[in-house]
């Protein structure tokens, strides 16, 4: 039997596309392992699926000073000793790395141990994590066409991001009835993300009355920021977070309220839901979000508002101006080539696994 050794964590945006795998290579025959940080997300997330799970010494790689720069590098040499005697005692046929910083130690222990190995890369331009890894990897697999052009050509193949399977069996009349809403205005979803999105939340509770003359709204609102003095509003439904419920959410969704990253964004895609990208300013992050967004508005599949710009006038404009054109942004969706990835990564990973 074939073994894969999926490795990747840090935040549930660097697992939940290596378990949208999962049932796939399972009913290809595929025995699976998972190795990833001691105590990080991934190792509740996998553990629940009952993948066996392998931790070992993560550091994180940090551009900005800091006083863990000192000792965290001594945990990655660390964690590839533990890497490269944990992949000489399972015997993987492949390494699938879906990035983070424990997959650096993962990634440089396969290739000690003449493992094979793909990477990939949901972002426009690959994360720290993933440059380091690349010098050590076999091939990388891209969600944008843009990112090819960072990559070595003999190791770049655009394959779209995994989606998972269950975020496609969502069912409108669920949504509907988990809000309170009816199908008399159109249905508007703000997803921040599992903690929010601060200024987006303020910005939404001030534009709140004009929002709801014309459209229903459910907010996942992160937290710990629960309104409570909103709770009682008809077309108005707060969640602090929601897992199975996403699916029913979207599916009910006419118009989508975003953050910009990458496995989200792929997921609207993928559902050809219309969409108000309002990526992670710059001085928040890297800019990956910023870049990601900017291809989704330059392929018509997202109207993109910046945070530093938004007001609670040209948000509501813009949930408008992408509710009326809401035709032209599925139809530019549905002649994507991108979509749901896992088939063109399983046709990677059965082509690496055939090679001597």
């Amino acid at each position: 039997m074939k073994r894969i050794v999926l490795t990747g964590g840090g935040t549930a945006g660097h697992v939940t596309p290596n378990l949208a795998l999962v049932p796939h290579l399972q009913k290809l025959g595929y025995d699976i392992a998972y190795i990833g940080s001691y105590n990080g997300i991934e190792k509740t997330l996998v553990e629940k699926e009952g993948i066996p799970y392998y931790g070992i010494s993560s550091g994180k790689l940090r551009r900005y000073i800091d006083l863990k720069n000192i000792s965290d590098p001594f945990r990655v040499v660390k964690g590839v000793g533990q890497a490269t005697k944990l992949i000489r005692k399972l015997k993987p046929d492949l390494v699938f790395s879906k990035g983070g910083f424990v997959t650096v130690p993962v990634i440089i222990g396969a290739k000690l141990n003449r493992v094979p190995s793909i990477i990939h890369e949901s972002d426009m331009t690959p994360g720290l994590a993933n440059k380091i890894s690349i010098n050590f990897a076999t091939k990388i697999c891209t969600t944008f066409a843009e990112t090819l052009q960072h990559l070595p050509k003999n190791k770049a193949v655009l394959t779209g991001t995994p989606i998972r399977e269950e975020i496609l069996q969502g069912e409108r009349h669920r949504g509907l009835s988990l809000c309170g809403f009816d199908s008399s205005k159109p249905v508007l979803l703000m997803t921040g993300g599992s903690l929010g999105a601060v200024r987006i939340n303020q910005v939404l509770h001030h534009s709140l009355k004009h929002i709801l003359k014309k459209y229903q709204l459910a907010h996942l609102c992160g937290k710990g920021n629960i309104n409570k003095d909103l709770l009682h509003i008809n077309g108005y439904k707060q969640f602090e977070y929601v897992h199975e419920e996403m699916a029913d959410l979207l599916a009910m969704s006419d118009v989508v309220i975003s953050r910009a990253g990458a496995n989200t964004i792929s997921e609207l895609l993928a559902l050809r839901k219309p969409n108000v990208l309002i990526p992670l300013p710059a001085n928040a992050s890297r800019g990956d979000q910023i870049l990601n967004a900017t291809s989704f508005k330059n392929h018509g599949y997202s109207h993109v508002l910046q945070e530093e710009d938004m007001t609670a006038a040209n948000l509501m404009d813009a949930i408008d101006s992408t509710y009326n054109k809401k035709r032209d942004y599925i139809s530019h969706m549905a002649h994507s080539k991108s979509g749901n990835g896992i088939s063109n990564i399983i046709h990677v990973i059965q082509t690496l696994m055939t090679q001597d």
